[in-house]
């Protein structure tokens, strides 16, 4: 067990209640990194665009911008509370500085669970781009087979998990190192891909007008297979919150990990979009079935495009970007387990929350992370169905995290309770928070609902078809809801406290300043502040 000195501590972790036991070595492009990453959107973009593309054809693309504007109103707020409590699980901390200490709870929970199946999602990835490199990497049968494709996606997906355990037990250093790598290498093949689909353009920008037939028969019309393409887009531009949950490793986070944020997210959409704009408008025939279907999709836009060896440069460095956002959506993971463990709100926290003496990472953590995403892998092999909904289901509970930030954040706001200005902090929007947090709270509530509704498109796509299929959504998410709340209020809120090892010394002695203290009594995780 690290046991770190607490008579000196000049990280500024004794603030928030906390010693400094992690490596705090991540520097500015580092920390972009992490944002970039877990956002992904060569991984993204390229896993979903035949989804958005078969629902609602060329024009889903249009989601792509409603969703950053949504999403941009988020990051603010999620910025302005990095610069000023950069702290690891940043949403689970975010939240007991916020609201209540079930509401906190529920956060970290949710986003726990949530990252734990993106987790697996991502690395399932690889089964559509890796065998389209190369025929070898299809382990299981040919691929025309009822289920080799499932399988040998479980496959490769076990074969990353596996890899990025063992990179981020073993040390922030080099996960971050290996992360910054791929993500420049993300960053200039996305531009370069960019030039080449652009140079590659056969038709106009009027194809994002016509609605080439899509909608018809359903209930809502375009709109109602827009929504549904939108999900495309919404399951992309998530995850910027990671910059921020590495913060207690960061240098200088209550200034870095805001613009980290920010830049993630604007970069995503900026390279994301153009790739959209031009893969479309470069398409040889946006009628080729292969195009909306999960073995070509994007990837086979880019192939018939650029031909054999530039195509296939590309398709490896979207397996470079899928590796480095398994790494970053990882080590989140790691980061929201460690927070609430030291904080004793988990089972066994005393060993999910130790830190590695060498490499002061949360070795275990990591592991435990690592077992538990490849589990739900397996159901993947016979019911797909099930593994869709837990897929969708993931994204979700993000949503539902980030708005038992953001609304606390808002009646903070409207009860004069949230700060002004002060000057250690990293980043503030002023006259503008208000308004902005408001979006932010529709915007998070509209997704959340269309994201959990339960259409047959999403929830029960493939035989057989079941009712409680096309329902696993609501059920799944109000039975984590449910089952959690009480976990926390019958159990662990009893036990909530920060372990002593991960205790500041001012902990101990709150008349030396200002410490994060458990009242189980009136449920609230409070920043006391003694004079």
């Amino acid at each position: 067990m690290l046991e770190p000195s607490k008579s000196i501590d000049s990280s500024g972790m004794d603030e928030f209640g906390y010693t400094q036991t992690l490596d705090r070595s991540i520097g500015k492009f580092a920390s972009f990194a992490a944002g970039v990453s877990y956002i992904s959107i060569l991984t993204g973009v390229f896993q979903l665009f035949y989804f958005g593309f078969s629902m609602a054809g060329p024009a889903y693309a249009w989601s792509w911008p409603i969703v950053f504007a949504g999403q941009l109103m988020v990051a603010l707020c999620f910025a302005e509370l990095a610069g000023r409590y950069p702290v690891a699980g940043s949403v689970y901390n975010w939240a007991k500085r916020l609201a209540t200490g079930t509401s906190a709870w529920l956060a970290g929970w949710l986003l726990l669970l949530s990252s734990i199946m993106a987790l697996g999602s991502v690395a399932l990835a690889l089964q559509l781009t890796l065998p389209q490199l190369w025929s070898g990497f299809q382990f299981i049968g040919d691929g025309t087979g009822p289920f080799d494709f499932a399988m040998n996606g479980v496959v490769l997906a076990t074969i990353m998990i596996t890899i990025s355990t063992l990179i981020n037990a073993f040390g922030v250093k080099l996960m971050t190192r290996i992360n910054s790598v791929g993500v420049f290498v993300e960053l200039v093949a996305a531009v370069l891909l960019i030039l080449a689909l652009g140079w590659h353009v056969v038709r106009g920008p009027e194809v994002f007008f016509d609605t080439a037939g899509f909608g018809e028969g359903h209930d809502l019309g375009f709109f109602g297979v827009f929504l549904i393409g939108a999900m495309a887009s919404g399951y992309v531009m998530y995850g910027f919150d990671t910059a921020s949950s590495l913060g207690e490793e960061t240098k200088d986070p209550k200034r870095t990990a805001p613009k980290a944020i920010l830049r993630a997210v604007t970069a995503s959409f900026l390279l994301g979009g153009l790739i959209l704009l031009f893969g479309i408008l470069a398409a040889p025939d946006l009628t080729d079935p292969k195009v909306g279907s999960a073995d070509g999709g994007l990837q086979h836009i880019v192939l018939s495009v650029l031909g054999g060896p530039f195509g296939k440069a590309f398709l490896v460095c979207i397996v470079v970007a899928v590796v480095v956002c398994t790494l970053s959506v990882h080590a989140a993971a790691i980061r929201m387990m460690f927070a609430m463990a030291r904080d004793n709100n988990l089972p066994f926290s005393r060993q999910l929350s130790r830190v590695d003496p060498v490499r002061r990472t949360p070795a275990v953590a990591a592991i435990v992370i690592g077992v538990l995403a490849v589990m739900p892998l397996l159901i993947n092999v016979m019911q797909p169905a099930i593994f869709t909904i837990l897929s969708s289901i993931s994204i979700v509970l993000i949503y539902l995290s980030y708005l038992l930030v953001t609304v606390p954040m808002l009646r903070n706001r409207l009860l004069g309770k949230w700060p002004g200005e002060h000057s250690d902090a990293g980043f503030s929007m002023g006259k503008w928070g208000l308004p902005v947090n408001i979006i932010a709270v529709l915007w998070g509530g509209a997704m959340t609902v269309n994201l959990v509704w339960p259409r047959p498109e999403i929830y029960n796509s493939v035989p057989p078809f079941h009712w409680y299929l096309q329902w696993g959504g609501v059920l799944f998410v109000a039975a984590v809801t449910a089952g959690g709340a009480l976990l926390y209020r019958l159990k662990i809120r009893h036990q909530t406290g920060v372990l002593a090892e991960h205790a500041a010394a001012v902990a101990a002695h709150p008349s030396s300043g200002s410490a994060l203290q458990a009242t189980p009594a009136d449920d609230r995780m409070v920043d006391t502040e003694v004079t």
